[in-house]
């Protein structure tokens, strides 16, 4: 974990050990497990349940060697623990408004754990970055694909 690397939520955190754990005890094992069966079939050069198996492994190794790489490069961030709560840091939920009062309530969290679905914005994205160390009242001006639009915060909370 390197103290300057990416940050992440404890539950991101969790959340890609959950995968690795997976991928490592239980799918990688009954695919280990279905290529040594099809291997023993005969011909594996047109034998399905093998070559499928074959690629398969060798998707899961790739994701398990990124997920522990990601896991090693991230700094574990607990947004319970900010000292300034009155502006929006890593782990801030934030409800801001648009210029129309249309209002969205976001949480910035790390890159692996975003989800746009949930509210969730990755600390790199251009709306987290123009929302770091923003207070309440404050407009900031994002500049999107779309155009250009400015949000005012309206509230800011931490778990």
């Amino acid at each position: 974990m390197k103290p300057d690397g990416p940050p992440i939520t404890p539950a991101g955190m969790a959340a890609l050990r959950a995968r690795y754990d997976h991928l490592l005890g239980t799918e990688r094992p009954a695919i280990v497990e279905v290529v040594s069966w099809a291997a023993g079939n005969g011909d594996r050069s047109e034998n399905g349940d093998y070559l499928y198996g074959r690629k398969r492994m060798r998707e899961i190794d790739r994701e398990l060697a990124f997920l522990a790489r990601r896991m090693k490069f991230v700094r574990v961030v607990d947004p319970a623990r900010q000292e300034d709560r009155s502006r929006a840091w890593f782990g801030a939920t934030v409800t801001i408004a648009d210029e129309d009062d249309n209002q969205r309530v976001l949480t910035l969290v790390g890159d692996d754990e975003q989800d746009a679905g949930k509210g969730l914005i990755g600390w790199s994205a251009p709306l987290a970055r123009a929302l770091r160390g923003a207070a309440v009242g404050d407009l900031r001006r994002v500049v999107l694909p779309g155009g250009e639009k400015e949000w005012e915060v309206l509230e800011i909370a931490y778990p």
